[in-house]
């Protein structure tokens, strides 16, 4: 039978001793802190030093250091740590300093060829040119020690997020322009669904753009269907063959969801205009046919303005700032398509490709649904 300590009692209260007991059930508490509060309590319990080391499998120097900080300074000292530095960092802050400067930097400007640092290049940079820049501590520096110093200011020098510059001048009226047009059709939308018998608009406003390279690939052996309990996806050879792209020309009318569009080889002006005379065709004659579009070169080519002239007052252009895409409504249908029947779409031909995607746009004509612009807060910005 062991023996009884030499050492003082251990006096809790019955607040500590319920914080003890609630920190070795823990399971989300740091596990020296569970092992030192199972320590406190089988000590109160009145196990000797001995008798906690075989219950609990802990070295006698931890179960003594716990004891005597619990009974010198309180249970709290005896859970922790005690912060201690035995001597000042070998890593300054200016040797820290020095290596987030070489992380901003490029290594094409120090001579190498490589356009951006992984971690183990920048290391070794670091150690080769430690000593002749006066930091010495870093003569040896592992990777880990520099991915530790970049840590430390959120350093990501290997990789690339990519941002777009604004180059058009006039970004925000043209924004504003475009919202406003949207603001108008919503409050035209809204007019029209309380009314018993909307009169029909004499502006009409789409959405028009293309979306090129859609690719006509073909399989070179069978889907394989999925099997119940063996195969839960469509199996798929890796191989295939390609058979060209096609481009979309597509116009979303804003007010009732209705898709015009054509599949075509190419997107030149002669396309464009072809889409702008199936407009004119579909919509009546009094109405006037206000687009939002891009700058493309087709839109505003000689051949699609000679086209315009013979159609006055039929069509009003709003455009979108340059790099301004995502304020085209359209792009949501694209994504629509993208996500729908062009998705993993394979053909044997571009003739088949473009017999699909016609036949998926018809789909979506069948149960049409009103693209909205919903961020309005942008125009007081």
């Amino acid at each position: 039978m062991a023996g009884k300590s030499r050492l003082p009692a251990l006096v809790l209260s019955p607040e500590e001793e319920k914080r003890l007991e609630t920190l070795q059930a823990s399971r989300s508490a740091p596990v020296r802190e569970v092992e030192r509060a199972r320590i406190l309590l089988q000590y109160r319990a009145g196990n000797n030093p001995s008798a906690i080391q075989r219950a609990l499998g802990i070295s006698r120097v931890t179960i003594y250091h716990c004891l005597h900080k619990a009974l010198e300074m309180g249970i709290e000292a005896g859970l922790k740590d005690a912060f201690h530095r035995p001597k000042e960092p070998v890593i300054t802050v200016a040797d820290k300093a020095w290596v987030v400067h070489l992380a901003c930097t490029k290594p094409k400007e120090l001579g190498y060829a490589a356009e951006l640092w992984t971690r183990q290049s920048l290391a070794i940079h670091v150690r080769q040119q430690a000593r002749a820049t006066g930091h010495p501590s870093l003569a040896q520096a592992a990777k880990a020690t520099v991915q530790r110093i970049l840590d430390e200011q959120h350093l990501q020098p290997h990789k690339v997020t990519y941002y777009l510059e604004r180059r058009d001048p006039e970004f925000e009226l043209k924004m504003k322009e475009v919202l406003m047009v949207y603001q108008e059709v919503a409050l035209q939308n809204q007019a029209a669904a309380g009314a018993p018998a909307p009169a029909a608009p004499s502006v009409i406003t789409v959405s028009i753009d293309e979306k090129p390279g859609v690719q006509a690939i073909e399989n070179t052996a069978p889907d394989l269907p999925p099997v119940p309990q063996k195969h839960s996806t469509v199996g798929r050879d890796h191989e295939y063959k390609r058979h060209g792209t096609l481009s979309i020309l597509a116009s979303l009318d804003l007010h009732d969801g209705h898709v015009v569009a054509r599949v075509e080889e190419r997107h030149r002006s002669r396309e464009f205009v072809a889409l702008l005379k199936d407009l004119d065709a579909y919509y009546p004659v009094a109405m006037t046919i206000r687009i939002i579009l891009d700058n493309h070169s087709a839109h505003i080519s000689k051949e699609t303005r000679a086209y315009l002239a013979t159609r006055p007052n039929r069509f009003n252009y709003v455009h979108t700032p340059k790099h301004g895409s995502w304020l085209n409504l359209v792009e949501t249908l694209f994504g629509k398509m993208a996500h729908t029947f062009l998705r993993q779409i394979r053909v044997k031909s571009k003739a088949e490709l473009k017999e699909r995607i016609l036949r998926g746009i018809a789909e979506i004509n069948a149960v049409p649904v009103v693209h909205r612009w919903k961020k309005f807060d942008l125009l007081a910005s």
